[in-house]
């Protein structure tokens, strides 16, 4: 190609820009994870009833918990896929793709008949749909990252990019809202159809997101590589060439999200379990003050980060989370409501938001315009599989045969603090690349700095 159009820099952009497309994928996010989320609340509360076989209740709530990590297994496949086509074609178009996808899985779910109605076929039927929500899934987060980090201004990518999980955040306080008056429900109209409720506004939620995303432009680093030519035809085979070794930092970095699952969904359904027995509607009130507060937490970490640097806000999640975990879980042990509540929100809402609002920077920023997308999403889907599957690992370790040899809340803590360790330290190993000019991303040379 002979056009010498210079490169576009995201700091010449003018200022509109980066926030309308950090708007745009807050909010498409939201409506997107407020369709995954009310599957996890489903699940911890409702399908081992409705899906399995109720007269084994232990076996019925690891087999409903199960399929809640299904969707994390199918993830790594859509991952290659959709990575492959966002790194080719563009962001935007699997922005609104994976939107459309999620919202009609997620209202299908709501239109499955029962275990007592159809028989074994109905967990079949769920477990398809639970899968064509993870595909959609693991295009989601990894576009609309690399949507808002090519739009943002070099020095405030970190703040840029967390509106994408503050959007997260935000569509799992609304799935969490949603479950609350359902699950007061009287049991009969709940097993029948109460359930089905939330599933069923899905409907909405994907047509207000098609309507916002389709408006979307691309971004100006994807452009500059269509004018130039320089797309890859093929860029899964330049990404597992050249970048394989921060495909292989990202999947461990990624393990971090077990603390999520393991606070949103295992320790939800442990609390209102026989054994401890706690109000639901209370349990599922602490996930949304949490993640409330996680709002705030999140750009304020972010911001952080793009002062002093990506890798010391991500380790003091990284750090202190499997710490939080342990403390709120021997909260929910205690059965002390205020205790509950307080070890919550500093759990899931502030020392995990460190982690949590800096890793689409983080992870962004150690791949170049031309694999990005496919590298956050192989890289971030095949951590977040392992992740996903945590829960079901949890139930097994307080099962009465354990797991590895640990039982308990105890065991569950353990097993959350390993993978945890793994996550830091892939991150403290990393190169920090906070002060890197955006067009030298994922590049070995990286040494002139974007703060003066």
């Amino acid at each position: 190609m002979t056009d010498q159009t210079p490169p576009v820099s995201a700091d010449a952009l003018p200022e509109g820009k980066p926030g309308k497309a950090a708007v745009a994928a807050w909010i498409g996010s939201a409506l997107e994870y407020y369709d995954f989320f009310i599957y996890g609340s489903a699940a911890a509360l409702i399908f081992s009833k409705v899906f399995f076989d109720a007269s084994d209740p232990a076996t019925a709530t690891l087999q409903s918990l199960a399929t809640f990590g299904v969707a994390y297994a199918a993830r790594p496949v859509g991952a290659f896929v959709l990575g492959h086509f966002g790194d080719r074609f563009g962001r935007r178009n699997i922005m609104v793709f994976t939107l459309i996808l999620m919202g009609v899985s997620t209202f299908l779910i709501g239109c499955l008949p029962t275990r007592d109605q159809i028989g074994g076929l109905a967990p079949v039927l769920l477990v398809l749909m639970r899968i064509l929500q993870g595909l959609s899934a693991a295009g989601e987060q990894a576009s609309a990252n690399s949507m808002t980090l090519e739009h943002a201004p070099a020095n405030r990518r970190g703040y840029y990019t967390s509106f994408t999980l503050n959007g997260t955040q935000f569509g799992q306080i609304l799935a969490t809202l949603v479950f609350i008056p359902i699950a007061a429900l009287p049991e009969e109209q709940l097993l029948t159809w109460g359930w089905r409720v939330p599933f069923l506004l899905s409907v909405v939620v994907a047509a207000v997101g098609y309507v916002i995303r389709r408006k979307l432009e691309e971004t100006p680093a994807f452009e500059q590589e269509v004018a130039e030519g320089t797309v890859p035809r093929m860029p899964l085979a330049l990404l597992l060439r050249d970048h394989w070794t921060s495909v292989v930092r990202v999947v461990c970095a990624a393990l971090i999200a077990t603390v999520s699952t393991i606070f949103t969904v295992w320790a939800l359904n442990y609390a209102t379990s026989d054994e401890i027995g706690l109000n639901k509607a209370v349990m599922l009130w602490v996930s949304v003050t949490a993640n409330a507060v996680a709002l705030i937490a999140l750009p304020l970490w972010a911001i952080l980060s793009d002062r002093i640097g990506r890798k010391p806000v991500f380790l003091i999640g990284a750090i202190g989370s499997p710490i939080m975990i342990f403390i709120y879980l021997a909260a929910i042990n205690s059965k002390n409501y205020p205790l509950i509540f307080l070890t919550g929100i500093l759990t899931l809402g502030i020392v995990y938001g460190a982690a949590n609002g800096i890793w689409p920077s983080l992870y962004g920023e150690m791949f170049t315009t031309k694999v990005r997308l496919s590298g956050m999403a192989i890289g971030t889907q095949i951590g977040f599989a392992i992740a996903g599957f945590a829960v079901a690992s949890a139930a097994g370790i307080v099962s009465p045969e354990g797991w590895l040899g640990l039982q308990g809340w105890v065991g569950v803590g353990i097993f959350t603090a390993i993978l945890c360790a793994i996550s830091a330290i892939a991150v403290a190993t990393a190169r920090e690349t906070y002060q890197i000019p955006t067009e030298r991303l994922g590049q070995p040379e990286q040494r002139t700095p974007v703060h003066t």
